[in-house]
């Protein structure tokens, strides 16, 4: 994407997301920022030499420019910028796009080759339109909490999946519209909401709870419609998690590992709704058999007979995980303060490495973008002492 200039006023994480994975491709990006306090996603920890775990992991190969856009040149400056754009990212409050002048009727007006991407909580129509919506408001809206957990209790999931969902939209979206714009002449508005984002990820659970009278249960690591699917404890307390997917699976699974090739025959578990019906006589059998071997050991016979399964690894065994070193996914990247190892981007094009550029510092780039703009030493300098930069 070398030669794409997409400009973005972007906070917290959907729409860092989205943009990071246009700036692995190579296209340019401009992060817009408050002046002195920049994304406040900078400040969500500090744990990375100072850094914002989140920010680091979604603002790499970006450059920092920092304008107050409630002033009416911060805003003439964007507007500059624009101009030779390609793509405007926003995902501003409720109504503070419009409220800049910035809103998508008054971008396409100014900035016809613009593609402008506009990114919400829950769409900039409807009666919940003005409504603030963050990652966990979203996962509890869609239904996804209702089956995150254990039947004891629900549970948020462990990363930011809503922001992440609606990130992928955008990023697939504005791909979209460049190349429309590039086949037809013409550029498309691209929309995404966190909520409606969700909501297509959350398809396969709303379609079995129309049509199967009840929602899936929470049962922890285990699946809700396919058994035996989950992990079990072995003899060591290791946990194993092992996946049957399919009749032939079932069949070498009890005459092989489980040592009852008989129960390939049993009413209770003749087909796979039979299994997830008669789920807890199904685990005894399992249990009984993993309390009688260690997890290696448990784990080396279910891969004898084709059967996936996997130990089940802490975010400290990810990270040595041997995939990752043997594939030479890990590169190293700049932040201030230091440097860190950060994950090539998972869609690869052969033949063209990604970009993995530095984590900017607030504002790092701002008198270099506004020098490209025409502005002398002297207006960057009247600029800054009134806030403006």
């Amino acid at each position: 994407m070398s030669g794409i200039t997409v400009v973005s006023v972007e906070q917290a994480v959907a729409a860092p997301y989205a943009t990071r994975q246009l700036a692995d491709l190579g296209a340019r990006v401009i992060k817009v920022e408050r002046p002195g306090e920049g994304d406040f996603a900078r400040r969500y920890d500090t744990t990375v030499h100072g850094n914002s775990s989140y920010f680091v992991w979604i603002n790499r190969s970006k450059e920092s420019l920092t304008l107050d856009l409630k002033d009416p040149r911060g805003r003439a400056i964007l507007h500059g910028l624009l101009r030779d754009a390609d793509v405007f990212v926003q995902n501003l409050a409720p109504g503070a796009a419009d409220r800049l002048g910035l809103g998508t009727g008054e971008l396409t007006r100014r900035h016809p080759r613009l593609i402008p991407c506009t990114i919400s909580g829950y769409g900039t129509s409807g009666p919940w339109a003005g409504r603030k919506a963050y990652d966990l408001l979203v996962q509890c809206q869609t239904g996804l909490v209702s089956l995150t957990g254990t039947p004891e209790g629900p549970a948020r999931t462990g990363i930011s999946v809503a922001d992440i969902a609606a990130g992928m939209y955008a990023y697939s979206g504005v791909l979209t519209a460049l190349y429309t714009r590039a086949t037809t002449g013409r550029a498309h508005p691209v929309e995404v909401s966190l909520f409606e984002a969700l909501a297509e990820w959350m398809g396969q659970p709303a379609y079995y709870t129309r049509h199967g009278g009840g929602q899936p249960p929470r049962l922890g690591t285990q699946h809700a419609t396919i058994a035996p699917y989950g992990a079990y404890r072995a003899a060591d307390g290791r946990e194993v998690l092992f996946s049957v997917q399919n009749e032939r699976e079932w069949a070498a699974l009890c005459a092989e590992f489980l040592g009852r090739p008989e129960l390939t025959d049993d009413p209770r578990f003749a087909t796979g709704p039979d299994r997830v019906a008669h789920r807890e006589e199904l685990n005894a059998v399992v249990a009984e058999r993993f309390a009688r071997a260690d997890a290696d050991e448990l784990l080396g016979e279910l891969e004898g007979i084709g059967i996936a399964c996997a130990g089940v690894n802490d975010v400290a065994a990810f990270l040595d995980h041997p995939v990752l070193a043997a594939r030479d996914r890990w590169r190293e990247v700049a932040v201030p303060g230091g440097t860190v190892e950060a994950l090539l981007p998972p869609a690869g094009l052969a033949g063209l490495p990604a970009r993995m550029g530095p984590v900017p510092a607030v504002g790092e780039h701002t008198e270099a973008i506004l020098t490209e703009l025409g502005r002398s030493p002297g207006e960057i300098a009247a600029l800054r002492a009134d806030g403006v930069v």
